[in-house]
């Protein structure tokens, strides 16, 4: 029985009597509640059940999430969650986001490991790991006063092409050969090692423990007399121009699609993908939605984790591209000159049960080679290249990218 909150609540009150749901309404679809001015406007006038109704959620399954997340909230103090005390004098620090979805089960596991081990280390450790909601300038800002590695924390967890490869960023120092993979797995997950993708960093710096996998989710009413899309290249045709709702504010997945677009269709694509775009979701119209119809896309392009939200028998229905869901890597990086008093985390977030939790309860499907992500062989993932990266400053990449798609918008 849901005791905490009634259907016909606003989106505000929801939010401020539980902060913790913020993530999910944003990686839901409801970026424009990540706002604090858009909360207070849109978010007093729009209902959790018109907010659903408008995006064709499930209720009960969105609903169900809700409560799992406040539930596992009030047995979690907000210390626990994210963080020690900051040191400075600490001699190993993590720093990082986790996907929202999954962050609260992943820490109170990593909480309950570092209660059972902490005694074993003859050293300190400090940690903040935030929702993936919250961004990541605030290690992009301390990455980029680095003067050296001394100056870096000795392990990152987050997705991130531009945190990760950009060379005024995290780059500077893989030019270096600071960071080391030190996971040890003789091979990946055969999802991520096979004659089609190899996650695995031939220069052994960079380790990738999940994905965050992009898909489709069809609104077979909006769709008209539309051929169904079954890729990305189906995705740019000019019928699709103005029906298609982007993860423009989720970073991370959105510089993904943008650069393997880039990739494997050019500027044009790029061009192509902003006139996909559709211009009309400006939030002040939704509060109106239930007045009047405005304009639906027939496409969202979503992580896959969001998908099981659909409704049985609805409207919408999801679509794993033909040619490979878009990947954005949740990558771990270790300092190679602090591996032997990091082993041991790097083994707890490399590990099967972490694996399990990002594949099983978020479906970010796991590199771990003993995880199974009860995936379908014809689920095939489109991953960027090693290759490509190496060769291209990715930086620069995804600032031009922007400019291209901005421009045609």
């Amino acid at each position: 029985m849901n005791t905490y909150f009634n259907i016909k609540d606003s989106l505000y009150d929801i939010t401020k009597k539980y902060p913790e749901t913020l993530d999910i309404f944003v990686s839901s679809g409801f970026e424009q509640m990540k706002n604090e001015e858009m909360r207070r406007t849109l978010g007093k006038t729009l209902s959790l059940e018109m907010a659903l109704m408008s995006k064709k959620i499930n209720t009960d399954l969105f609903i169900n999430k809700l409560i799992e997340v406040i539930k596992e909230n009030r047995s979690l103090t907000d210390e626990s969650l994210s963080t020690l005390k900051r040191s400075k004098a600490a001699d190993i620090r993590i720093d990082g986001v986790l996907p929202c979805p999954v962050r609260i089960p992943l820490m109170e596991n990593f909480n309950k490991w570092m209660e059972e081990e902490q005694d074993k280390f003859d050293f300190t450790v400090d940690y903040e790991l935030k929702a993936a909601s919250s961004g990541i300038d605030w290690i992009k800002n301390a990455v980029e006063k680095a003067e050296n590695e001394d100056c870096l924390s000795d392990i990152f967890i987050s997705a991130g092409f531009d945190l990760f490869f950009d060379k005024k960023l995290m780059g500077k120092f893989k030019s270096k050969g600071v960071f080391e993979d030190i996971t040890n797995f003789q091979e990946l997950n055969r999802d991520f090692q096979n004659k089609e993708i190899n996650l695995r960093d031939p220069d052994s710096q960079y380790s990738i423990i999940g994905v965050v996998p992009a898909v489709f989710l069809i609104n077979k009413e909006e769709l008209k007399d539309s051929e169904m899309p079954r890729s990305w290249e189906d995705i740019l045709k000019p019928e699709f121009e103005n029906r298609v709702s982007l993860p423009i504010s989720d970073f991370d997945l959105f510089n993904a699609i943008l650069l393997n677009i880039y990739k494997n269709h050019g500027e044009d694509g790029i061009k192509r993908l902003g006139k996909s775009l559709l211009k009309s979701m400006h939030p002040s119209e939704m509060v109106k939605s239930h007045m009047k119809r405005v304009d639906r896309p027939a496409i969202t392009i979503m992580p896959y984790f969001f998908t099981k939200m659909v409704k049985e028998n609805g409207p919408m229905t999801a679509v794993w591209p033909s040619d490979g869901a878009i990947i954005s890597p949740i990558f771990l990086l270790t300092k190679k000159s602090k591996k032997d008093k990091t082993k041991p985390f790097v083994d707890f977030f490399a590990s099967k049960e972490v694996g399990e939790i990002l594949s099983h309860n978020g479906r970010f499907p796991s590199t771990n080679p003993d995880v199974n992500n009860n995936l379908d062989k014809e689920k095939k993932f489109m991953w960027l290249g090693w290759d490509y990266i190496n060769s291209n400053d990715i930086g620069n990449l995804i600032k031009e990218c922007e400019r291209l798609f901005n421009e045609s918008i």
